[in-house]
């Protein structure tokens, strides 16, 4: 039987000439895929054809232009609606405080009563920020005040064996709790006797938070002199307090604008002031005296 010899006899390779390929059976309609294993198309490539497809589709285009639309306006209304309630400039203003500022503040909060000029300073109209005007309200301090105030009952607790998660988080909501009420009851205070004046929710926010810096004090007093040291401070800071309620809330709600008016008028905002004034020293006693035993 004869084989035609393709290799020599050690074994050397001879390159033969290669058959020309049959025909296929079937014609290749696979188009845009590309070939992959298994004659499957290349991943993607029915996502891209279907987006194609709803590009040049003007229905579709109406109905993305038309969402677009839609959410374009929806957009909007959320941005006005938040800055109908919440005015983020607005908000700015409150936190717009430096060093220096925080301890001025401080220090009048703690001994108001050399402090002479109480009105608040205006440039074209427009009331100057925390940081050039030690009279304006910010919200910085009862921010961090109300913060360290939350800490320091942790730690008070923590001293007399009677931590747990639950009773921080109970005295956080109550602190929180009392502030929203006495916010409310200002606001319907000042609507009530019609007080014509530029307090916000936020001014009012921030001269009832101003009460945190004299329950700091309280407590840390008590936690190192006892009892007795607490009750002296909680007279001190709680009469310094009243003191800078009533001369501030006299000047920001009971300007000049507001005395102009009938006799009664008068009276009843000078008894809203004098009320806000002396609410302060039962809620700092409220949220302190567990605090020390």
């Amino acid at each position: 039987m004869a084989y035609h010899s393709g290799y020599g006899a050690h074994g050397s390779k001879h390159r033969t000439r290669a058959a020309p390929d049959s025909p296929p059976l079937f014609d290749d309609t696979s188009g845009g895929y590309s070939s992959q294993p298994g004659g499957y198309p290349a991943p993607g490539a029915d996502v891209a054809f279907s987006v194609n497809h709803l590009l040049g589709d003007p229905v579709a285009n109406m109905a993305m232009a038309y969402g677009s639309s839609i959410a374009s306006q929806g957009k909007d209304i959320v941005h006005k609606e938040l800055h109908r309630f919440v005015s983020v400039n607005k908000l700015k203003y409150f936190f717009a405080v430096d060093t220096a500022y925080v301890a001025k503040k401080l220090g009048l909060l703690v001994f108001p009563y050399t402090h002479q000029d109480w009105k608040m300073q205006y440039s074209h109209d427009v009331p100057l920020p925390p940081r050039n005007d030690l009279n304006a309200p910010d919200l910085y301090i009862p921010t961090m005040a109300f913060i360290t105030y939350v800490l320091l009952a942790g730690t008070a607790l923590g001293i007399q064996k009677r931590f747990s998660p639950e009773v921080l988080g109970l005295c956080a909501s109550t602190a929180l709790v009392w502030m929203v009420m006495e916010v409310l009851a200002l606001l319907l205070g000042l609507y009530l006797a019609t007080v014509r004046s530029e307090l916000s929710t936020f001014h009012l926010l921030a001269y009832s938070g101003y009460k945190y810096v004299g329950m700091i004090l309280s407590v840390i007093t008590g936690l190192l002199f006892g009892s007795d040291g607490y009750y002296v401070a909680l007279a001190w800071t709680s009469s310094a307090l009243m003191y800078f309620i009533v001369r501030s809330l006299r000047t920001a709600a009971l300007g000049p604008d507001s005395m102009g008016g009938p006799a009664p008028r008068q009276r009843l905002q000078l008894y809203l002031t004098l009320g806000a004034a002396a609410f302060q020293p039962l809620i700092i006693y409220w949220l302190t005296f567990h605090l020390v035993r």
